[in-house]
C-alpha cells in the first residue's frame, strides 16, 4: 500500500482538519509528520467545535490509530491539556494514540527563547506564535535536542538542565525584558511530561514500514501550509519545518516511492496570519466581509486572519512542489453573495507580467494581475450535492480545474463534516 498525503497549499488555516476527519474511515492509521503546536486543526460536527494542536485528525474515529511522527515537535503541557479535552468528551484515546521516539520536545525555556527572540526584532518581527517551535527545531538541527525517547533513559534530566542553562543564557543575550517563573514552567512540564510517559511510544519508522507491508492503508496528515515552508515558502515569514510533501518523508521516515495520492486544499479566497507579503490581500469591505462571514481567526492564536481574493499563481506552485493529484475546495460558503469575483492569475513583476512564484514577492516587487468572473448569492451550506451548487459557483470550479490541470474534488460548503461535496 501507498501513503496518501494532505496538505494544505496556501498559509495554512486552509481546513486541512475537517478533510482529514472526512478521509479517515478509508484509512487505518492517521499520521502527523511535522510541525507542532502552533498548528490549529478546527473539526465541527454533531453540533460541537473541537480543536487539535499536535494530536492528529483522525482521533475522534474508532478505528483509526493516530500516529503523531518523528518530524512533529511535542509541548507536553499544551498535549496535556488535549488529552485532557478528549478526556472530557469521552474520548478513549490510549488505544488509538502512538508517539514516534524521535519526535522531538518543546521546553520551558523554548518558549521563553522564542518570546524573547521575537521582541528583539520589533518591527521585524516574522509573526511567531510563540509557541517554541523555531527554538526546538534550531536545537534538532543544532544536535542539542531532547526527544521523545530520551525520556526513558538514564541521565536524560542532567542533559534538560543543562539545555535549560544554555537557553537563559541566550535569553539574557537578547537585551528584552521577558518576566518568567521558571520553576513555576517546569513544574507544569514535568507533571505533563508524566501524563506524556503513559502513552505508547514507537519507533515509528518501522511501524510505518511494517504497516505498509502488511496492506494497511494510511494517510499523512500535514500542519501548516505549503507557502509556509521553511525551503519553498515565503521565507524568512515561514514555519520551521517542511511543509510540503517531501517534509512527509523525513517527518515520517517514509520512501519516497511509497507516496501515493496528494490531497492539497485549498480555500476559495486567500487567508493569511501574522507578519509576510500577500499579494492579493483586500483592505476594503470585501476582504471584512470574508473575514467576518468566514470566521477568520487563527485556530492557535486567535489573531484575525488577513483576508484576500484566490491567488493561482501561488496555487499552481504549491500543486507543483507538492505533486499534488487531486484538489478539495473549502469555504465555497463564504464567497456567496459576492457579485463579482476576482481571481489572481498572473504578477507583475519588477514591470513585467509573469506567471510563475518568484523569490521574493514583496509589494514594491510584485502587483497581482487579476480576471473578474460572475460571482453567486444562493445560501451553500444545506446543498448536498454538485447539481445543486449554482451555475456561477461551477464555472468558477472548473476554470480552477482547468488552470491547474487538476480535479477538484470536493468542494466544502460549511465548517461541519456533513457540508461537504463530493465531485
Amino acid at each position: 500500500m501507498a501513503v496518501d498525503l494532505l496538505l494544505g497549499l496556501q498559509w495554512g488555516d486552509e481546513g486541512k482538519g475537517k478533510i482529514v476527519d472526512v478521509l479517515t474511515s478509508n484509512y487505518n492509521i492517521i499520521a502527523r509528520f511535522q510541525g507542532g503546536p502552533n498548528a490549529g486543526h478546527t473539526l465541527v460536527f454533531n453540533g460541537m467545535k473541537h480543536v487539535l494542536h499536535t494530536i492528529p485528525s483522525g482521533i475522534f474515529h474508532d478505528d483509526a490509530v493516530n500516529l503523531v511522527g518523528n518530524g512533529v515537535v511535542i509541548d507536553p503541557v499544551i498535549f496535556k491539556r488535549e488529552l485532557d479535552k478528549l478526556e472530557e468528551q469521552n474520548v478513549d484515546y490510549r488505544s488509538k494514540l502512538i508517539i514516534s521516539r524521535k519526535a522531538h520536545l518543546i521546553l520551558p525555556t523554548h518558549r521563553l527563547l522564542d518570546a524573547a527572540s521575537e521582541a528583539a526584532k520589533g518591527k521585524a518581527k516574522i509573526g511567531s506564535t510563540l509557541k517554541g517551535i523555531g527554538p526546538t527545531y534550531m536545537d534538532k538541527t543544532g544536535r542539542n535536542g531532547i526527544r521523545v525517547g530520551d525520556i526513558e533513559l538514564k541521565g536524560w534530566k542532567k542533559r534538560y538542565r543543562n539545555l535549560a542553562n544554555k537557553h537563559e543564557a541566550m535569553i539574557s543575550f537578547h537585551n528584552v525584558d521577558i518576566q518568567y517563573d521558571l520553576d513555576e514552567l517546569e513544574n507544569e512540564f514535568f507533571e505533563a511530561l508524566e501524563v506524556l510517559k503513559s502513552l505508547t511510544f514507537i519507533d515509528s519508522e518501522e511501524y510505518i514500514f511494517q504497516a505498509i507491508k502488511s496492506g494497511k492503508s494510511i494517510l499523512a496528515e500535514g500542519a501548516q501550509g505549503s507557502l509556509l515552508d521553511i525551503d519553498f515558502g515565503t521565507y524568512p515569514f515561514v514555519t520551521s519545518s517542511n511543509t510540503t510533501a517531501a517534509g512527509a518523508c523525513t517527518g515520517l521516515g517514509i520512501a519516497p516511492n511509497k507516496i501515493g495520492d496528494v490531497f492539497g486544499i485549498f480555500k476559495a479566497y486567500t487567508t493569511r496570519v501574522g507578519s509576510g507579503p500577500f499579494p492579493t490581500e483586500l483592505f476594503d469591505e470585501d476582504g471584512e466581509t470574508m473575514a467576518r462571514v468566514g470566521q477568520e481567526f487563527g485556530a492557535t492564536t486567535g489573531r484575525p486572519r488577513r483576508c484576500g481574493w484566490l491567488d493561482l499563481v501561488a496555487l499552481k506552485y504549491a500543486c507543483q512542489v507538492n505533486g499534488v493529484t487531486q484538489l478539495m475546495m473549502m469555504k465555497a460558503d463564504v464567497l456567496s453573495g459576492f457579485d463579482k469575483i476576482k481571481v489572481c492569475t498572473s504578477y507583475q513583476y519588477k514591470g513585467e507580467a509573469i506567471w510563475h512564484f518568484p523569490f521574493n514577492i514583496d509589494p514594491e516587487n510584485v502587483t497581482p494581475n487579476y480576471i473578474e468572473m460572475p460571482g453567486w448569492s444562493e445560501d451553500l451550506t444545506e446543498m448536498d450535492d454538485i447539481s445543486q451548487l449554482p451555475k456561477t459557483l461551477n464555472d468558477y470550479i472548473d476554470f480552477l480545474e482547468k488552470e491547474l490541470d487538476t480535479p477538484i474534488k470536493i468542494v466544502s460548503v460549511g465548517p461541519d463534516r456533513k457540508q461537504t461535496i463530493f465531485r
